[in-house]
């Protein structure tokens, strides 16, 4: 059943191509404006806080939207026919995997449109998955939340940034680490697990609380 809902997602998601489209096309366009303004030189601070900006609200756009096209008779189809904690362990983890491919895309436009500073890489795409997982789990009760109240996108963003700015402050210092290239024997360990149990946190509070919004 988990494979299915997933699977669904996808099917659902690449059906409508225009959407990834204009989020590919944000995306790149994004990245090259700031390449004009910044012409292609950036200190490594600048450049690890312009990216995690640009990948943050690319998040907000993609998972934002994950309960709020559940509305009417398809919430109530799959209220009736869907185990509630499997529902928003797939809506987590498809945000989860497409987030992360195009945080790797949009890493991708920007080593080529701005610069690669990072000198760290297993250890920034480390962060890059965790970072992935956590707005995904943020995200996804966010827009669940915002989808049973006024169903806005903007009420999700309202309600999003606040829990998010603690993840995305542990996450710039940790990728900031991988950017200037500290070994592994160097990384702040305290960080890392900071980062790893406020996944923990939110993949639990998600997992625990949606069965009760899921019956409102």
């Amino acid at each position: 059943m988990l494979l299915a809902l997933i699977k669904k997602e996808f099917v659902l998601e690449f059906r409508q191509k225009s959407t990834l489209g204009a989020v590919l096309v944000y995306v790149a366009g994004t990245i090259f404006v700031s390449a004009l303004c910044f012409k292609a030189r950036l200190d490594k601070p600048t450049w690890n806080a312009l990216f995690w900006v640009i990948s943050l609200f690319t998040s907000v756009t993609i998972s934002g939207k994950s309960f709020l096209k559940e509305t009417g008779g398809q919430a109530l189809y799959s209220y009736l026919y869907y185990n509630a904690r499997q529902f928003i362990l797939a809506k987590m983890l498809y945000n989860m995997i497409f987030m992360l491919g195009l945080s790797i895309i949009t890493f991708l436009f920007y080593g080529f449109f701005i610069s690669n500073e990072v000198q760290n890489l297993p250890f920034f795409l480390l962060v890059l998955t965790l970072a992935s997982t956590g707005l995904a789990a943020v995200l996804s009760l966010m827009s669940a939340i915002a989808a049973k109240s006024s169903g806005s996108f903007a009420m999700m963003s309202i309600l999003s940034f606040p829990v998010l700015m603690p993840l995305i402050l542990v996450v710039i210092r940790l990728s900031k680490q991988a950017v200037d290239g500290i070994e592994w024997a160097g990384v702040s360990l305290d960080l890392l697990l900071v980062l790893a149990a406020l996944n923990v946190l939110t993949l639990t509070l998600s997992f625990l609380l949606f069965p009760y919004l899921w019956r409102d």
